[in-house]
C-alpha cells in the first residue's frame, strides 16, 4: 500500500439515527482500515459526513412538522454523536449543507455540462398521489420486469443488479403512502453514463484486489447503463448553476449526484481546516496516493459507475481540478447486508438495533469485535443477540480479556513491575516470535481488508499465549523456581503489550486501557472528538475528527522494559448474562408492537 491512503465512507442519510447494519457497512470496517494504515506509518486521510438533501429529509421533515434543515441539524448531531462513541477516526465528518460542499458540487456541475456529460430531457417523473411531492427513486417500489423481484427499487432492483427507472416497474407504488405514484413529464438533466461504459470496462476489468463479488456486480451494471437523472423536482437541494435555473425553487440537483461529491469537498475542507488549502491536492491529483471506498452492497453502483463516471468526466476539471485529474477509485470496499434475528432491518417496522441503544448498554468494542468477527463482509449476516453474548463471553473474556488480565495478576503478585527474565527457554522464544510474526500476517489481512481472517489470526495468537501460560504455570514455580516464574510471566507480558497493539485497529477502547494498565502513560489508539470548525463557505459547523496531536502506536513489536511499574489489574471487558438475549429480543418485539399500532 503506497505512503497517502484516502479512505471515503459512505454518507450515512440525515432522516434519523443509524442502527448496526449501517456501521456494520460503511463505519467499523472503513475506522479499522484506517487505523491500521495509520499505525502501519501510512498518511491517512479519511472523510465522510451526513448526507442531508434530497427527498426522504423532506418526508421525514414533514412527518415532524418542522423544516428539512433543523430535521437535518438534529440528526447530523445524533449520527456524529454515535459515531464519536463508537469510536470512528474521521479526519473530517461534516455535511453536505455547506456553502463550501455547494461550490464543489456546482463546480462539477457546470463541467460536466459543458463538455457535454450531462444532457436535458423531458421524461415522466414520479409524484405522490396524496401530497403531490415529487418521489425520488428509491422511494418507489415494484415487481421487477427483468428477474421478477417483487421489492426492486425505482432505481436499481438489489436481486439481479439491473438499472430501472420508476416507469420499468410491475405495479410501481410509494414507499410512504402505498399507493401508485403519478407520472407526468417534467425536464430534467441527465448524466450521461453510457458515454463511459467502455472506459468503466477497461478499468475495472484488470482489478484483482476487488472482492469477486463486487468486480461482477459492476461489470454487470456497465451491460445495461442508461442517462441516470441527476435534477429531481423539489425545493430542498443544491441550486443548479446555469442562469435560467439557479434560483428556481422547485428543481434541484439531486441528493445521490451531490453526496458522493462529497468525498472531494469534504477533503478541501479538510485542508482549509489544517492551514494547508492545498493538502487535499497530494490525495486526489498525486498518482502515487490510493483510494479506497467503503459501504454497504446497496452503495456499490455509486462507487463503482457513478462516480467514476463523474469523475472521468470531470477530466483535468473546472475551477476546483484547476487543469489536473482526479484519482479514480484503487478499490470498493463493500460489505453485504446485516439482517436482525432473521429479518431485514427496518426502521418503520421497528425491526432494528440503533447504535445508540447498543452502545448505552454495552461495550462499543463489544459491537466493533462482533461486527468484524461476524459481520457481513463477503455474504449476508444475520445478527442474534445470543450470538452477539456468546462471542463477548466466550471470545472477547474469556481467551483476550482472560490472557489479559491474568498476566498482570501474576505480575502483580511477583512485585507488581514488568519482572526481569533469566535465560529464555525454547517455549519462551517460540510463543514471543510467533506473536512478533503476527505483525505481518494480520497486517497483510488488514491491508486487503480481510478483517474476519485478521480478528481470527490475532484470537488464535491470544490463545496460543493463554496455552502457553497455563502450560509453563509461572503460579507452581513462585516459590522452587522463582527465576523461571519471573521468566515465563515477562514473557507474557511482551505477548499481551503485542497483542495489545494488533487488537487496537478493532478494540481501540480496551485497548487504550490496556495500554494504561502496561504502565504507558501515553495514547496507542487515539479515540475521535465532536469540535466546530468554521468551513471555506465560512458557516460554522459541528465536525467530528481524530484529535490532533496524538499519534498511533507503530505497527511492529515493542518492547516493555523490565522494572515499569503496572497498574492493578482490571478487567477489560464485561461478562453478559445469557438472559441480555431474551430481554434484546423482548425490547425488539415491544418496539415493533409500537410501530404497528
Amino acid at each position: 500500500m503506497r505512503d497517502k491512503v484516502f479512505i471515503g465512507v459512505a454518507w450515512p442519510y440525515a432522516n434519523g439515527p443509524r442502527h448496526i447494519g449501517h456501521v456494520a457497512g460503511f463505519g467499523v470496517p472503513s475506522d479499522v482500515f484506517a487505523r491500521y494504515h495509520r499505525m502501519a506509518g501510512n498518511d491517512v486521510l479519511m472523510v465522510s459526513g451526513t448526507d442531508e438533501h434530497g427527498t426522504p429529509i423532506t418526508v421525514a421533515a414533514d412527518a415532524e412538522g418542522v423544516a428539512p434543515r433543523a430535521l437535518a441539524e438534529r440528526y447530523n448531531a445524533v449520527i456524529a454523536e454515535d459515531l464519536e462513541h463508537l469510536g470512528l477516526t474521521y479526519d473530517l465528518f461534516t455535511r453536505t449543507t455547506t456553502r463550501n460542499h455547494y461550490r464543489v458540487v456546482q463546480d462539477l456541475f457546470a463541467t460536466l455540462y459543458e463538455r457535454g456529460y450531462i444532457l436535458k430531457e423531458t421524461t415522466l417523473g414520479a409524484f405522490s398521489a396524496e401530497s403531490g411531492r415529487a418521489l425520488p427513486d428509491r422511494y418507489i417500489e415494484g415487481t421487477c420486469p427483468h428477474c421478477g423481484y417483487a421489492f426492486a427499487r425505482g432505481d436499481q432492483c438489489d436481486d439481479c443488479g439491473k438499472q430501472l427507472d420508476p416507469t420499468d416497474l410491475i405495479e410501481p407504488r410509494s414507499k410512504t403512502d402505498g399507493e401508485p405514484p403519478v407520472f407526468k413529464d417534467s425536464e430534467h438533466f441527465f448524466l450521461d453514463l453510457p458515454a463511459f461504459a467502455e472506459q468503466l470496462r477497461v478499468w475495472i476489468e484488470p482489478r484483482t484486489d476487488w472482492r469477486p463479488n463486487i468486480k461482477a456486480f459492476s461489470l454487470n451494471l456497465i451491460e445495461d447503463l442508461k442517462p441516470r437523472p441527476i435534477t429531481r423536482d423539489i425545493d430542498w437541494g443544491v441550486p443548479i448553476p446555469l442562469p435560467e435555473y439557479v434560483d428556481r425553487p422547485d428543481k434541484k440537483i439531486y441528493v445521490w449526484f451531490d453526496a458522493v461529491i462529497g468525498y472531494l469537498s469534504a477533503s478541501l475542507e479538510w485542508a482549509q481546516m489544517i492551514g494547508e488549502p492545498d493538502a487535499w491536492r497530494a490525495r486526489w491529483q498525486n498518482p502515487d496516493a490510493a483510494h479506497l471506498y467503503f459501504m454497504g452492497k446497496d452503495n456499490i453502483v455509486f462507487h463503482s459507475v457513478i462516480w467514476p463516471s463523474m469523475l472521468l468526466g470531470y477530466g483535468e476539471g473546472g475551477e476546483v481540478g484547476a487543469g489536473t485529474p482526479l484519482r479514480l477509485p484503487d478499490n470498493v470496499v463493500s460489505s453485504e447486508f446485516l439482517t436482525m434475528e432473521g429479518q431485514k432491518f427496518s426502521s418503520s417496522r421497528g425491526v432494528v438495533i440503533y447504535v445508540r441503544d447498543v452502545l448505552e448498554r454495552y461495550d462499543p468494542d463489544a459491537l466493533r469485535y462482533f461486527l468484524m468477527i461476524a459481520g457481513p463482509e463477503n455474504a449476508d449476516t444475520d445478527f442474534t443477540w445470543a450470538e452477539f453474548v456468546r462471542r463477548n463471553n466466550d471470545e472477547l473474556v474469556a481467551t483476550w480479556g482472560n490472557l489479559a488480565h491474568r498476566s498482570l495478576r501474576l505480575a502483580e503478585q511477583l512485585g507488581g513491575t514488568v519482572p526481569e527474565p533469566g535465560t529464555l527457554a525454547d517455549a519462551d522464544r517460540a510463543v514471543r516470535s510467533a506473536v512478533e510474526d503476527g505483525f505481518a500476517v494480520v497486517g497483510s489481512h488488514l491491508a486487503a481488508a480481510r478483517f474476519k481472517a485478521a480478528v481470527r489470526e490475532t484470537l488464535r495468537l491470544a490463545s496460543e499465549v493463554n496455552q502457553y501460560l497455563s502450560a509453563e504455570a509461572p503460579w507452581k514455580l513462585r516459590e522452587t523456581d522463582p527465576q523461571r516464574a519471573r521468566t515465563i510471566v515477562h514473557t507474557a507480558l511482551q505477548c499481551v503489550n503485542n497483542l495489545k497493539l494488533l487488537f487496537a485497529p478493532i478494540l481501540p477502547f480496551s485497548s487504550q486501557r490496556l495500554h494504561e494498565l502496561l504502565g504507558h502513560d501515553d495514547v496507542c489508539a487515539p479515540l475521535p472528538e465532536r469540535t466546530t470548525h468554521t468551513d471555506p463557505g465560512g458557516e460554522e459547523h459541528i465536525v467530528l475528527r481524530r484529535p490532533q496531536g496524538q499519534a498511533f502506536a507503530h505497527w511492529e513489536p515493542a518492547e516493555l522494559p523490565v522494572g515499569r511499574p503496572l497498574r492493578p489489574p482490571q478487567p477489560l471487558f464485561t461478562k453478559l448474562d445469557p438472559s441480555v438475549a431474551d430481554e434484546e429480543l423482548a425490547r425488539m418485539e415491544a418496539r415493533a408492537a409500537e410501530q404497528a399500532d
